[in-house]
């Protein structure tokens, strides 16, 4: 099984509200990363009524990275189809520490530590019986097979690249897209 992981934090005084963990059964793809958005932002978006704008802090894998076309171009089509404006900031290498759902993943692998997961049902169950901060996980599982490699021309991403605005400092740090 592979997974990803959406910590949702609200600054301020609105606390911490339940992760998304989502497992799926292929290979850890741009297209399984931004189908877990997709199936997050789907599940939370009647939470936050009138969000223009989502703030998504990532990792450095290269499924995600800021050069990956396949990944841009499905950010891209995710901010058009939601209409929010998506701002992506990642961790410099050997950052993640710094990252919370990173922290949520250790602590998921010391709840299941020495548990015998012998089917997907039992997985995802005991990853759902976990807590952290005295908040339990949501488990959600994709059973999508996606293909590695999957990338775009030069000349059909060019449009994707076009909207990327990208941190006149930091440009493979920070970028945002805007709706059109």
């Amino acid at each position: 099984m592979v997974p990803f992981g959406v910590l949702e934090i609200h600054r301020g005084a609105v606390p911490i509200h339940q992760p998304l963990f989502v497992f799926g059964h292929s290979k850890q793809t741009s297209d399984f990363i931004a189908d877990g958005l997709e199936r997050w932002w789907e599940e939370r978006k009647s939470s936050h009524p009138g969000v223009k704008r989502i703030h998504i802090e990532l990792d450095n894998g290269p499924e995600i990275a800021s050069s990956r076309t396949q990944f841009m171009k499905r950010l891209v089509e995710f901010v058009d189809r939601h209409r929010v404006e998506v701002e992506l900031v990642y961790y410099p290498p050997y950052h993640s520490k710094y990252n919370p759902i990173e922290r949520c993943w250790g602590i998921l692998e010391r709840h299941w530590n020495g548990a015998l997961l012998g089917c997907v049902t039992q997985a995802l169950r005991w990853a759902a019986t976990m807590t952290w901060r005295q908040v339990h996980r949501v488990v959600r599982e994709i059973t999508t097979t996606y293909q590695r490699g999957v990338r775009l021309t030069k000349a059909a991403f060019g449009p994707f690249a076009q909207r990327l605005i990208r941190s006149p400092t930091l440009p493979k740090w920070s970028l945002c897209i805007w709706p059109q």
